[in-house]
């Protein structure tokens, strides 16, 4: 059996998943675009070593900022993660609020195979997160309703394959026979609650050093890197870049 964590940013995932591990002796996956990254620990509210509580958890810390990283490679190793748990007689937690992931693996989604077309990738780069957002949700509603529409490496994508084949991605990521069983856990709060606890997260953040991560980060990486444009990030660049106050 595999069971399924799923809910918004700061709903409390992570915790609600350590304590399920436990119980049901089990061991987590990550299912969060963003926590893939190394370095990036703080504006991602990457869990700790020591917030694990010795439960072990899988695809974090995988690739640095400026790699590539596709659905279909993050499907493939989410599976391997799965069997491994199993094999070991424990039972495997997916966790996380990228709901594309989480779809890969649940519905064994078949992943377009459309060749990078670097040109339009250089010309969708140029554009806003806010233009690319309204394009994909005219060209793919679908899409629009279940993306991370905060990730623009998984909006380019989308509509790469979009403008290349004529289709809907959406349409071309069909569901395969399922490979495990799972049970479904989602987290709901209230719009106050949960905008509530972002903001203090994002206090928390700027208190423990977001700003000196993104500057290591620049010192390391180009600014317009894909991994950096989601929350919290792109307005730290932005103000080390003076150009917010």
């Amino acid at each position: 059996m595999l069971i399924i964590v799923l809910g918004p940013t700061a709903s409390g995932k992570t915790k609600m998943a350590i304590k399920l591990a436990k119980f049901f002796n089990g061991e987590i996956i990550s299912a969060d675009s963003r926590q893939i990254y190394r370095e990036m620990n703080i504006g991602t509210d990457k869990i700790s070593p020591l917030e694990m509580e010795d439960i072990p958890h899988y695809l974090i810390n995988i690739i640095n900022p400026d790699e590539e990283f596709t659905v279909a490679q993050y499907k493939k190793l989410a599976i391997q993660k799965i069997k491994e748990i199993q094999k070991r007689d424990k039972t495997p937690f997916l966790v996380g609020g990228t709901g594309l992931y989480i779809q890969s693996v649940i519905d064994n989604l078949s992943i377009p195979s459309v060749v990078p077309d670097l040109k339009l990738r250089h010309q969708l780069e140029e554009k806003s997160l806010s233009e690319l957002q309204e394009m994909l949700k005219k060209l793919d509603f679908e899409s629009f309703q279940k993306i991370d529409l905060n990730n623009p490496r998984r909006l380019i994508r989308a509509l790469e394959v979009c403008l290349k084949t004529g289709q809907p991605f959406s349409q071309q990521t069909k569901k395969g026979k399922p490979l495990f069983d799972f049970v479904e856990i989602g987290i709901s709060l209230s719009m106050d609650q949960l905008e509530q606890k972002i903001n203090h997260r994002v206090d928390w953040m700027i208190k423990n050093d977001l700003i000196e991560e993104v500057k290591n980060l620049l010192s390391k990486y180009p600014a317009d890197l894909p991994a950096f444009s989601g929350i919290g990030y792109q307005e730290i660049i932005q103000y080390l870049q003076k150009k917010i106050s």
